[in-house]
Order: structure tokens, then sequence, then C-alpha cells
């Protein structure tokens, strides 16, 4: 793949979720989230803990790699957005796909129907709960900024 596509495309998928991590729980977006009922379970101080924590490794790792935009990206770098990233997906699995496809877990369904139970999915429920389409898009994200990392010029 050519390594001017991917870096483009690295910087659009990072760009995507850093917007989606910061602004999701704060700005509207119709059927795709439900800000009321995100205020309503969170208090401000957590929804500005939680805004702050997974959104700034991200949007450190984008402002360097737009930096590095024309450059092979230096060591470090990599290494940040495999580590941030990778850490990322893993917390999706567990918060998301286990009690979804494997686990159930009826404390975090009942969560996350209170939460996400207005909002738009194009899966069916298991377990209580369902991916709803903003972390779905989300989801995907993740996993293909990893798959493009794997094809990044050194």
């Amino acid at each position: 793949m050519n390594g001017d596509v991917v870096r483009d495309l690295l910087l659009a998928l990072q760009g995507l979720q850093v917007t989606i991590l910061a602004l999701h729980d704060w700005i509207p977006l119709g059927k795709l989230n439900d800000v009321k009922a995100v205020r309503a379970q969170d208090t401000l101080t957590q929804l500005l803990t939680v805004t702050a924590v997974q959104t700034v490794p991200f949007a450190f790792g984008l402002v360097c790699s737009v930096f590095y935009r024309y450059t092979p990206y230096p060591g470090w770098l990599y290494g940040w957005l495999w580590v941030s990233y990778g850490a990322l997906f893993i917390g999706q699995i567990q918060a998301w796909w286990i009690p979804y496809l494997i686990r159930p877990q009826p404390k975090r369904a009942a969560r996350y129907q209170r939460v996400f139970g207005t909002t738009h999915s194009v899966l069916p429920v298991r377990n209580g709960i369902t991916p709803n389409t903003l972390h779905l898009m989300l989801h995907l994200a993740t996993l293909a900024t990893l798959v493009l990392l794997g094809f990044e010029p050194r």
C-alpha cells in the first residue's frame, strides 16, 4: 500500500476517533448519542475526567502524526500509536464485545441501557446490550488504525 495513502488514512482515522472521543458525551448527534442520558448518569466532574482520559493520549498522537506527516514516524511515535490504540481496542473489547458476545454483565447492561438505550444500533440486543452505531463506528476505526499501522512506512 502506498505510504502517502496509509499516512492520509491514519490521519483521517485518528481525527475521527479523537473527535468522537472528545465530543460524544457533550454534543448531541441525533440518534447516535443521548447526551441527556449521559449527564443523568455522570456528574460534570466525572464527564470532564472521562473525556480528558479518553481524549488526551489520542489527541497527542494525532498532533504528532500531523507534525511528522511528511517524514517517517520516529520510533517513539510509532510505539505511542500502537500502545495507545492497542489499549483502546482492548478496552473496547472488554467493555462492549465480551459482555455482548461471551459473558453477560448485568450491571454493565443496565447502565448501557440507561445511557445508550435510545441510540441507534444496527445489531440485535444480546445479553441485555448492543453496541450502538456510534460505538461500532469507533471500534471499527480503532481496528482499522491498528491494521494500517502495520502498513506504516518506517
